[in-house]
């Protein structure tokens, strides 16, 4: 079964709707969904439907923590700016939509694979994977051996060894890796609706576990609408900027 694993939506319709083309073209059997599908962007409304209709064909979901922050408020720590477009956000979702984002859980598991929004050691806690340590620290709070997780807009990809030796690699379009099974991995695909490695174009990952192998891709999408429906909406303009820049 080769299933698409995407994370960090982030209200980005455009975003969305070209890596969901670029699944079919692919022909992915399944989807799983890692958070934030709110926030930053225009479009929440829309995302969150299309979410919940992945959700109803059978796709796993976990909640990110701007989903969180959107149904309960937002957290002290966030940035100026995402706490205002989380206010935002929420005048413009149904009660319905609200519900469906407050309904969701922080890990899901399918056979060895783990799908979570942060890390697999604190998940509530929000921590970001921003290196070895904290790769390490994920991989083995878990008995999976492949844990998917967001968070970080950047994609990588690390392993650990029997015997605790750990690598990381940083991933292009197009790579496909073999995840040995002699090692525990932890893939992050990257942002869907918001890149920051300085390349605009969607982020997405592919697993087969038939043959164990994950592939990250990239997606040019139209980011100048995406862009500009969040200056129409009087959101902080560097969130605008950022979709230009991908930082």
């Amino acid at each position: 079964m080769k299933i698409a694993v995407i994370t960090d939506l982030h209200a980005n319709r455009e975003a969305l709707e070209a890596v969901l083309e670029h699944t079919r073209r692919l022909g992915v059997d399944g989807y799983a969904l890692l958070g934030d599908f709110v926030g930053y962007g225009a479009d929440p409304a829309w995302v969150v439907d299309e979410v919940m209709a992945l959700r109803d064909a059978g796709a796993w979901l976990v909640g990110g923590n701007h989903d969180a922050a959107v149904v309960s408020g937002a957290r002290s720590s966030m940035r100026p700016e995402a706490r205002h477009v989380i206010e935002w956000t929420r005048s413009r979702l149904s009660e319905a939509q609200l519900a469906f984002l407050g309904s969701l859980g922080m890990t899901a598991e399918w056979g060895d694979v783990l799908f979570v929004h942060a890390n697999a050691y604190n998940p509530p806690g929000w921590d970001y994977v921003q290196g070895r340590l904290e790769a390490v620290r994920s991989m083995s709070a878990t008995r999976c051996r492949v844990t998917f997780c967001g968070h970080m807009h950047e994609p990588r990809l690390f392993h650990l060894s029997g015997l605790g030796k750990a690598g990381e690699f940083t991933p292009t379009h197009g790579t496909t890796v073999p995840l040995l099974a002699s090692r525990q991995w932890l893939v992050i695909p990257g942002a869907c609706g918001q890149p920051r490695d300085g390349d605009p174009a969607a982020c997405y990952a592919t697993y087969d576990d038939t043959r164990s192998e994950v592939s990250y891709w990239r997606v040019p999408y139209d980011h100048e609408t995406a862009a500009a429906k969040i200056r129409e909406a009087n959101l902080p303009q560097e969130l605008a900027t950022r979709l230009h820049d991908g930082q």
